[in-house]
């Protein structure tokens, strides 16, 4: 097969690999706008689970991307000085960029062709000059917006804003920290995915964000601001920019994930709430379903139909999930006169993917001291 992919971030590296893998025979090309040191946010989680499916799918790139992780098991809830602590979760986290340049060396060995800096304007010519044309050009897909009709995309742009930085204070597992100030409430969403630094995301509603002022802000002095918010949090370390913006997190589904020899895949297809840490995840094992649909069968129309009715399920129940977790941040507000104990009981089963039950099994501890301070004697 002759095979075009616009997009040269996870979902994409990934598939090229595994096609590559299949068969040497495939004649692959990427197109990737960015350089290849450029990548904007800090660190990416994985759980135990999605690391079992990359080992299945590709053991060389896994064995590498296994060697950089920072591993925890701990959600830390911080809620009015006082931190909450769950265990018996299986997370790993990795810088996005030395992800990245572990995905680009994969598919260099294979003999893949990767063009860095090169923005596709002629989308038509390139989908009529080969067998399939992957769309993992992210959440602002240009292949999405050209293809509109066939594809129906519905989107959605929510109302809370959240803007990325690291930091080199280490956060030693999944910190949910919430803090309130004279604006409101700011929720941060931090971990560290190397040994000097942590990711650091920084949500709040419209309200807080207008009362705050940041719509005139500088970058500097949001970076300040928002360092004065969590200052017993960052333990004298700053907030870290890589050109970071606030965003307005933008909810991304498709009536139609493919049509001809064009697919969709990663945050092209779907987005999931960050606050569920898995926009990676999904667009890799979005890599691997696909690559495993051309295992099914040859033939480029069976291939995206049988990849479409696997994989939509999945992704269904996903951002279902995604959507709760989604909603309870952006009424964060509403929680703050909980309890730490009971404010972490809530976050933890907010998606409805953590019942009670499971957490009794993972932290009996944690939830004997839930049902402790619910039912004081």
């Amino acid at each position: 097969m002759n095979i075009n992919i616009i997009g040269g971030g996870p979902a994409g590296l990934y598939f090229a690999i595994l096609m590559k893998k299949a068969s040497a025979s495939h004649q692959i090309k990427i197109y990737e706008r960015n350089g290849p040191d450029d990548t904007f946010g800090w660190g990416v989680v994985f759980s135990g689970k999605t690391l079992a499916n990359l080992r299945a799918a590709d053991e060389a790139s896994h064995a590498e991307i296994t060697r950089e992780f920072a591993a925890w098991d701990n959600v830390d809830v911080v809620h009015r000085n006082t931190k909450v602590s769950i265990h018996g979760n299986s997370f790993s986290g990795i810088a996005r960029l030395q992800l990245l340049k572990i995905l680009q060396r994969r598919v260099e060995q294979l003999g893949v062709e990767i063009e860095f800096r090169t923005e596709i304007n002629d989308i038509e010519s390139l989908r009529n000059d080969c067998d399939l044309l992957v769309a993992a050009d992210g959440v602002n897909s240009t292949v999405r917006l050209h293809y509109v009709e066939q594809l129906q995309p519905e989107l959605d742009l929510r109302t809370n804003r959240y803007i990325w930085y690291g930091t080199n204070q280490l956060f030693h597992g999944l910190t949910l920290t919430f803090r309130e100030n004279n604006a409101g409430v700011f929720a941060a969403h931090s971990y560290k995915f190397s040994p000097t630094t942590s990711t650091f995301i920084v949500e709040c509603d419209p309200q807080a964000w207008d009362k705050a002022g940041f719509k005139h802000m500088s970058s500097n002095d949001t970076l300040e601001y928002l360092g004065e918010v969590f200052a017993a949090d960052l333990g004298g370390h700053k907030l870290l920019s890589n050109n970071s913006k606030w965003i307005n997190f933008l909810l991304v589904k498709n009536k139609n994930w493919f049509f001809d020899n064009v697919v969709l895949i990663g945050d092209a297809l779907h987005t999931a709430h960050f606050s569920i840490g898995s926009g990676t995840k999904l667009a890799m094992e979005d890599a691997i379903a696909l690559a495993e649909s051309f295992h099914e069968t040859p033939s480029v129309r069976e291939a995206l139909t049988h990849f479409a009715a696997k994989r939509r399920p999945i992704i269904e129940d996903y951002q279902a999930a995604a959507f709760e977790s989604m909603i309870w941040f952006e009424n964060a507000a509403s929680y703050m006169k909980l309890s730490p104990l009971e404010l972490a009981f809530t976050l933890m089963t907010r998606s409805g993917r953590v019942t009670y039950e499971d957490l009794k099994r993972r932290d009996p501890e944690f939830i004997r001291q839930y049902e402790s301070a619910r039912n004081p004697r």
